[in-house]
């Protein structure tokens, strides 16, 4: 009998071994049912199909009869109110998706299946009952029910979890992939999105990435003819075919009717596989297959033409293969497995019914939201230089410190390698380190984002440089959606560093100049941090690169060059993460970051020398998670609150602070002040960005107004 634990080796689960003990040990201990044998392997070889055996037939048959039994036991399931959510079936593209599964070489591949794949993930890893248990979202659900139905994934494995955001799915395979051939391993990456999805920016960014870089990946797209209820007619030009797209990106592409002869299907997918693997070359296939019971469950496929979804039944190519093996002889054996795996599965319905509800636990929710801590990284005690830095030249000094001592590390942005960037915090980099580890990208922030998550996911560790902090909008959904929430979805560390030049001042404008922390630290699983001078921007570098998680590191471009210092090499870089006394004293409680900082060193030294009155002055540093035990211990003494950002003042960061830390000290001696830009675009002449932003004078002007 099989262990809940699935099947070692193959795919366990990492949200598991999170998992209460008590219910730990319920899973590990509740029987799975045996797997029936003709399901004993997983795997099918380019050779088994030159002249397949009848056990090579009726293998690709039975994992083909199971996708097909779940997904349609999963549909009663669904009506029956047992399954919740948006559930959405394979039924009809098993053709397809069943031969491919069963081609990669799972030790090694790499890929990320839609919502179309449910026999893709049952030959990926995983018993039926692991899978069941995620469409129950019960308390042995492999995403420990925080995700439902489909929404998931291997990582552990290489099957990347699904994102409703299809595009965005293909980026991260590209990292894993590359991850993958950097630590000599002979993969392969397969990523699946519909004709729907096919018109989407990242599609196209990532297909040109991958071209660009020569990476082994099969773009694979599911042509059921319909994106939801919108028909290609409505979505394309007439006589578009979209595996021509590949041209475009010099690239092979094919077309694959899945609706026929499975042998032949296979046979075709086998040979597109062989050759990326290689040739290292990308190739796009656009696969012509069915999308039998609509879009989801819920879908009553009223939209159809008369006769349409007759016509889908009639090329199904599940009962076609079937009869082709009922005629060659086989009739007595294909009745075998279909009862074999009717049993199975409903046997595992059962064991997945009986699983208990999950416990909702808010303090194990909390807690995984971000990675487990990392351990210091073994760094070399030495001063980057002996001389002052300026605050550009420490970033400069930590990534070279960086490359320098650590392997699995890389730098990738826009224009940062010849060059040195936008802003040469990069110079010189690509000269001493190589292109493999410092390169350019193509202006095309998501997919490269993308592709930095998949090389985090599979054990390096990229540090993206955005050439402005505004053009990471462009990645919002890679950001936000895919690296933040990965850890708590899937048990999967996601290590990643993203350099966001920010700030105005300089005169640059709408488009060069915005403070966005309040935009992205609004989503859990980021963390950053935003240092003011040059030794806590060169521990800030070594912070984040050694944490498990997404960190976002502002850097604000008017200190580049502004501030300077000297640069030591301080063995508690760590404290980078807790806020930082600038200044002491007894009025109240001051707290800003970034450049702020010394526009609120200078407001105060004036207070104090002019009007006798001090301030606890606190740099922030750590913008999440928020540390803020020393400034409350301030805030008790002091009774009262400036916050000082840059940001606009609508929905700003400070709205965050004062509300944090109001919430334990009210009432204050006075009302909390809040100091912000102006709620509009960032102007561009320095006449009215200097109205836009706060400065020296307009935060002593406050202060005193307010001090009454």
């Amino acid at each position: 009998m099989e262990a809940a634990r699935g099947e070692v080796g193959t795919g366990e689960n990492l949200s598991l071994a999170r998992a209460p003990l008590r219910l730990h040990r319920l899973v590990l201990f509740m029987a799975f049912p045996p797997l029936p044998a003709v399901l004993s392997s997983r795997d099918l070889r380019a050779s088994d199909l030159e002249n397949p055996s009848p056990e090579i037939l009726l293998r690709i048959y039975a994992w083909m009869q199971l996708a097909r039994t779940g997904d349609n036991r999963n549909l009663d399931l669904f009506r029956q109110g047992l399954m919740k959510g948006t559930l959405t079936g394979g039924q009809g593209n098993e053709g397809l998706i069943v031969p491919l599964a069963l081609l990669a070489d799972k030790a090694v591949d790499v890929t990320s299946f839609t919502h179309r794949g449910f026999g893709g993930h049952l030959i990926w890893s995983n018993h039926l009952c692991v899978h069941l248990n995620q469409y129950f979202a019960n308390a042995g659900s492999p995403t420990f029910a925080r995700e439902g139905n489909v929404h998931r994934g291997d990582p552990k494995n290489r099957s990347l979890p699904m994102i409703s955001h299809l595009g965005a799915m293909l980026g991260p395979v590209l990292g894993v992939t590359d991850s993958q051939r950097r630590l000599g391993r002979p993969a392969i990456g397969i990523t699946f999105f519909g004709d729907g999805s096919s018109s989407t920016g990242d599609i196209h960014e990532s297909m040109n990435l991958a071209s660009l870089l020569s990476l082994p990946v099969l773009f694979v797209i599911e042509n059921n003819r319909y994106a939801y209820t919108t028909p290609m007619s409505e979505q394309f030009a007439p006589g578009t075919e979209l595996w021509k797209r590949a041209a475009s990106y010099q690239m092979e592409g094919i077309a694959i009717d899945c609706t026929q002869d499975v042998i032949t299907t296979a046979r075709t997918l086998a040979a597109a596989m062989g050759k990326v693997r290689t040739t290292s070359r990308p190739m796009l296939v656009e696969a012509h297959t069915l999308r039998l019971r609509g879009h989801a469950a819920y879908d009553t496929c009223d939209y159809l033409q008369p006769g349409e979804a007759d016509q889908f039944f009639k090329l199904d190519p599940l009962p076609k293969f079937r009869a082709q093996l009922v005629d060659s002889g086989h009739g007595a054996t294909v009745e075998q497995i279909d009862r074999e795996i009717a049993e199975f599965v409903e046997e595992s319905i059962k064991v997945s019914l009986a699983m208990p509800r999950p416990d909702g636990d808010r303090e194990t929710m909390e807690r995984d939201v971000f990675a487990p801590p990392s351990e210091p990284m073994p760094w070399k005690p030495k001063a980057p230089a002996d001389y002052a830095l300026n605050f550009a030249q420490a970033i400069n000094a930590a990534l070279r410190k960086v490359l320098g001592e650590r392997p699995e590390s890389l730098i990738l942005g826009q224009d940062i390698g010849v060059y040195g960037g936008a802003f040469k915090v990069t110079e010189g980099l690509l000269k001493d380190f190589g292109r493999p580890r410092v390169f350019n990208t193509p202006l095309a922030e998501s997919a490269c984002t993308g592709y930095a998550i998949g090389m985090a996911l599979n054990g390096h560790r990229p540090i993206e440089e955005f050439q402005f902090a505004d053009f990471s909008t462009e990645a919002m959904t890679q950001i936000t959606q895919n690296a933040a929430t990965f850890h708590f979805r899937s048990g999967a560390a996601c290590p990643l560093v993203l350099r966001f030049p920010c700030g105005g001042g300089l005169t640059l404008g709408s488009f060069h100049s915005q403070e966005l922390e309040s935009i992205f630290l609004a989503i859990p699983g980021i963390k950053a941090l935003y240092p003011s001078t040059p030794q806590d921007a060169f521990d800030a570098v070594l912070a984040a690169y050694e944490d498990n998680n997404p960190v976002i590191l502002f850097e604000h471009k008017g200190l580049y060059r502004k501030v300077k210092g000297n640069v030591t090499w301080n063995p508690n870089y760590r404290d980078v993460w807790q806020p930082k006394r600038v200044r002491e004293g007894d009025y109240a409680t001051f707290v800003t970051y970034g450049e702020m900082v010394h526009v609120a060193t200078e407001a105060c030294d004036y207070l104090a020398s002019e009007y006798e009155q001090t301030f606890d002055l606190f740099d922030l540093r750590a913008l999440s998670p928020l540390k803020l035990e020393a400034i409350e211990a301030s805030l008790a003494r002091t009774g009262r609150l400036i916050v000082l950002h840059e940001g606009r003042r609508t929905h700003g960061f400070g709205a965050e602070l004062v509300s944090r830390l109001t919430e334990k000290f009210f009432p204050l001696k006075a009302a909390p002040l809040r100091i912000a830009s102006l709620d509009v675009p960032v102007p561009f002449a320095p006449e009215l960005e200097q109205t836009y932003r706060p400065n020296r004078d307009k935060v002593i002007e406050q202060i005193t107004a307010w001090m009454g």
